[in-house]
């Protein structure tokens, strides 16, 4: 997310200038060179406060961490909810109004646009448990925010479909997370733009597949004048002997 609207959005009362300024330090440092990289050091040099200050806010690098996972899911919350695309009738250009949101956020250096949540996971899955499930949680928590209005659309338009909108709301996820490490490996966000391109296509699709992709010019995503064609370059296996 764009760094003013992060801080415009995470106004806490309860929280100190200080502490804010370790949580905000925190949420850059990891989301730039990763959570085994960022020392404590490092979050107090760049929040300009001293490893005092540090210690009478958190007890430890983790403490720091589990306050930094509910302080960006306070973050992001706050931005999603404001968010004009609620105000559509139609419930599917309620979910296409969300990844215009997401490409839109697409600007700055990677930290400024990457998941705190897939970078921590990726790495602290396995050795640092508690920050595993505060993750999950925050995740979780997004997905069941999609879900509400995918089981929307369902009602709407596929009343019938066998899949569930937990599972359409976690694929959406995937997809977002996923085009995050592409981004990391390609090291810029194109190739998340071209992911939200494909994932809007796929909504439009599920919910009206008779229609095809006739709507899509409608919304500013406009794929079909933007996209180039393809380069003439032979298909290669992703599996090598």
């Amino acid at each position: 997310m764009d760094k003013k609207r992060l801080k415009a959005s995470t106004k806490n009362s309860s929280e100190s200038p200080s502490q804010t300024r370790l949580l905000e330090a925190a949420l850059h440092l990891i989301r730039a060179q990763g959570y085994a990289a960022t020392s404590v050091d490092q979050i107090c040099q760049r929040a300009g406060v001293t490893k005092g200050s540090f210690f009478h806010h958190f007890r430890s690098k983790d403490d720091l961490t589990l306050a930094a996972v509910s302080y960006w899911q306070q973050t992001t919350t706050a931005i999603f909810i404001a968010a004009r695309y609620h105000d559509a009738a139609d419930p599917l250009d309620r979910l296409l109004g969300y990844l215009d949101l997401r490409a839109a956020a697409l600007s700055g250096e990677l930290a400024d646009y990457t998941c705190l949540l897939g970078t921590l996971v990726q790495e602290c899955y396995a050795t640092h448990p508690k920050i595993r499930v505060a993750c999950e949680q925050a995740l979780s928590a997004q997905a069941a925010e999609l879900a509400r209005d995918i089981a929307a659309a369902k009602r709407l338009y596929t009343p019938r479909a066998k899949w569930s909108a937990e599972s359409v709301a976690n694929f959406i996820e995937s997809v977002l997370q996923g085009s995050f490490i592409l981004a990391k490996a390609k090291q810029g966000p194109e190739v998340v733009r071209e992911n939200i391109k494909h994932l809007s296509r796929t909504l439009r699709l599920l919910f009206q597949p008779e229609k095809g992709l006739e709507p899509e010019a409608t919304y500013k995503f406009d794929l079909q004048a933007s996209d180039p064609e393809p380069a003439n370059v032979p298909l290669q296996s992703h599996f090598v002997d």
